[in-house]
């Protein structure tokens, strides 16, 4: 199942690379609409809103681990592509004892900060005790996503991106078929949908861990690799907390554009919330495809191989905004009806509202799919802080830009919306512009 990277059609390789790893977010994103339905159905409205809190909180401390692990995937693809498995394998060792300290230190504070958490998050008297239920037991899956993760960026280093979709799939089955046991038959509550989900996250992290050390065994550290010097552990720790906190930096960002959107009232509220759904769900592909690309680029870019890296770059741009395209067209014209999935028919104001929204947004999904490959491209050459510089520039101008438009009566919550594509534009050309500059590699032909 491994793929060499380095190796065949250029578009073909990206393309059956990036596929499972679609698949898997897909598989991800429709088992967050499953638990939402079976919690919000058999539990009730408080109980939803508890669960529904604590995923964002629980999206937060998880991307931390996600983008540790994903910086640490970058450091053993480019070693995989030279071919020097022993540098590979103390990398892993490295990487394997940073983020599981980071993992413990983390988990750590949260269980002895519950109640202080819940008091920054502001949480209603009425939906505190449930969340606190919900959050007492969902805490302890945070080292199970730290073991899922770095296996699952350790194998698709080595070109494997099909057994992750495989652990996540069952996972996400076992996940939807324990909510249906522990919430509907066994009337277990909020504390037994996250019961659910640990059990599912340590079967997925569990056993993606036993079956790498059973099927790779060339990766089994020796004696040579159990000595971590210091170049190694702090090119991992350089590469882990540059993703890291890009991805850290993304999800403050969104919280202060929550914020500055809370203050136009419940219709505005419901509509964003709706539409970032529906948002998402339809960019999320291109998100994948620019995380499988960057692997692409890790591999050949350890391999030396600069006109292939020249060529999945601009075929992996063709490739983006040809999707993008697709369902930009296709978001603006069904924004109306795809509004009433989540929202009543009744409900004209939050409807024109998402739609608003989502035709503004959608019409620039080129921006955002440009923007997951700059950032995947820069990991890839080793360049990880250049992905947190475009993220601040994306998120920094797209807040300031926000919170100065939308005060204008002329403007209102529009400003809000159109500040999203500008701040992917900007980080786009600044991208684009310094490729050669900063990494080293042209993207045209030479002359």
């Amino acid at each position: 199942m491994k793929k060499d990277l380095t190796q065949g059609n250029v578009t073909g390789t990206m393309l059956r690379f990036a596929g499972p790893m679609i698949l898997g977010n897909l598989l991800q994103q429709c088992y967050n609409i499953a638990d939402t339905l079976i919690v919000g159905r058999y539990l009730g409205a408080s109980a939803l809103a508890a669960v529904g809190s604590a995923y964002t909180l629980m999206t937060f401390l998880t991307s931390i681990l996600i983008g540790l692990c994903m910086g640490s995937g970058a450091v053993f693809s480019v070693y995989y592509g030279k071919k020097d498995i022993l540098q590979m394998k103390k990398s892993m060792l490295a990487s394997f004892a940073f983020i599981a300290a980071v993992s413990a230190i983390l988990n750590g504070l949260v269980f002895l900060g519950i109640h202080p958490i819940l008091y920054i998050l502001q949480v209603p008297e009425s939906v505190y005790p449930l969340m606190y239920e919900y959050v007492r037991v969902i805490f302890f899956g945070i080292g199970f996503v730290f073991l899922y993760n770095f296996f699952a960026y350790l194998l698709r280093a080595l070109g494997n991106s099909v057994v992750p979709l495989c652990f996540l799939g069952i996972a996400t089955i076992l996940n939807i078929v324990l909510d249906v046991l522990f919430v509907v038959r066994w009337n277990m509550g909020v504390g037994g949908a996250a019961a659910a989900t640990v059990i599912a996250q340590a079967l997925s992290g569990a056993g993606i861990g036993i079956y790498t050390w059973v099927k790779e065994p060339e990766l089994h550290p020796g004696k040579r690799e159990t000595a971590i010097d210091r170049k190694t552990g702090a090119e991992i720790v350089r590469n882990s907390f540059a993703a890291c906190i890009q991805q850290s930096v993304m999800n403050f960002g969104i919280l202060m554009i929550q914020g500055l959107v809370n203050s136009f009232g419940p219709v505005v509220m419901a509509a964003f919330a709706a539409a970032v759904k529906i948002d998402s769900f339809a960019y999320m592909p291109a998100q994948e495809f620019g995380n499988a690309f960057s692997l692409f680029i890790s591999q050949n870019h350890g391999a030396g191989k600069r006109e292939r890296i020249r060529q999945g770059t601009l075929r992996a741009g063709a490739v983006s905004l040809a999707f993008c395209m697709v369902i930009s067209a296709g978001i603006f014209v069904l924004a109306p009806q795809l509004m009433q999935i989540f929202v009543d028919a009744g409900e004209s104001g939050i409807i024109r509202t998402g739609t608003e929204y989502l035709r503004i947004e959608g019409a620039f999904y080129c921006g955002i799919g440009l923007l997951f490959l700059l950032y995947g491209f820069y990991r890839g050459v080793e360049k990880p802080e250049m992905s947190l510089v475009l993220t601040i520039i994306s998120l920094g101008s797209r807040v300031l830009l926000a919170y100065i438009l939308s005060p204008l009566p002329q403007i209102g919550v529009l400003g809000i919306w159109w500040a999203i594509p500008i701040g992917w534009f900007l980080a786009d050309v600044t991208g684009i512009a310094c490729i050669g500059r900063l990494s080293g590699y042209r993207l045209k032909e030479p002359d």
